[in-house]
């Protein structure tokens, strides 16, 4: 390949994961099946293009339970929520559809199986991220949020060799594996969940991005701001060898600057991007002359998971 030749190598896997799409459909036929409004406390997803695609579509985002009116429908997000949320939710007689990722809803599991043993749980996560607030509302008075290395420090357990860490799904892999070995450090009986919570997504992801890296000048990552995977894409392109890395919701969010003197950009999206925002940064790449596209592919991806239970009942009622 000739210095001047410009391409773009595009990651596999990248976007959608299936507790994502699950999420999405759960609201697309909530609003079929039942009319809008629907209510959805906080974003479904964290990506800018599906809730203001749902948005228009009739869904009505909301920050908390109290803001629906009594007994309407409202449904839950992703990221999962609190046992005091639902419980708000049944004191305003709503009618309620839980869209959490299964996969979050396992670490829920083990956050309540582990306190109901007594265990103190360090949660390493994002302060103020909705799964993290979920996840230790299951267990308040046992879980410990970790977030930077500082908070290694201002752990305190009550019994050494009772003492366990969980995660955030979403987080960078080596991230956590590092905070890991730090609370080990100051716990060296520290327990391992029973099950990797890293998402299988979210580390696929992140592979695929070590893998193309290296040959890149540029990556550019699509995804929101708010988006925690998207954002360690970024981060992961720069420690993997990228000498620049972007996140953008858009392709018109580029800028065209970045591509001076680049002639291999990567191309990736967080768990909550649809692909059409992808391949419009694909198009947006090959009229600036980056027309050649390689699929830097590292895992194939077969995971799905089937419908919240209450939308299963209200479609299989409605059809009969």
């Amino acid at each position: 390949m000739s210095a001047t030749t410009k391409r773009v190598l595009l990651a596999k896997p990248r976007g959608y994961c299936a507790g994502v799409d699950r999420a999405v459909i759960t609201v697309e036929q909530a609003l079929e099946t039942y009319g809008p409004p629907v209510y959805v406390r906080k974003e479904i997803v964290h990506n800018k293009y599906v809730v203001e695609t749902l948005r228009d579509r009739g869904a009505i985002f909301v920050d908390e339970a109290d803001e629906v009116p009594e007994g309407a429908l409202v449904v839950f997000s992703a990221h999962g929520v609190s046992p005091a949320v639902h419980e708000q939710a049944a004191e305003r007689n709503l009618r309620t559809i839980d869209a959490t990722c299964p996969l979050v809803t396992k670490v829920h599991f083990e956050a309540k199986r582990f306190a109901k043993d007594d265990y103190d749980i360090l949660l390493i996560g994002h302060e103020g991220h909705e799964e993290v607030e979920g996840t230790a509302g299951e267990a308040p008075d046992h879980v410990q949020l970790v977030d930077t290395a500082e908070d290694v420090d201002k752990v305190v357990v009550r019994d050494p060799s009772k003492v366990i860490w969980l995660s955030q799904t979403t987080l960078s892999v080596d991230e956590t594996l590092e905070r890991v070995d730090q609370l080990r450090e100051r716990f060296p009986d520290l327990q391992n969940p029973p099950s990797d919570d890293i998402c299988y997504a979210t580390s696929n992801r992140q592979t695929a991005v070590k893998a193309m890296a290296p040959q890149c000048e540029l990556v550019i990552v699509v995804g929101s701001q708010n988006s925690s995977n998207s954002k360690r894409l970024v981060e992961v392109a720069l420690q993997a060898g990228a000498n620049a890395s972007y996140l953008v919701d858009f392709a018109k969010e580029v800028d065209e600057s970045w591509l001076d003197g680049v002639t291999t950009v990567g191309v990736t999206s967080g768990a909550s991007v649809p692909d059409i925002l992808v391949m419009d940064l694909v198009a947006w790449l090959a009229e600036r002359g980056y027309g050649d596209v390689e699929e830097i592919t590292t895992a194939e991806e077969k995971v799905t998971f089937s419908l919240p239970a209450e939308l299963r009942k209200a479609r299989k009622a409605a059809a009969n």
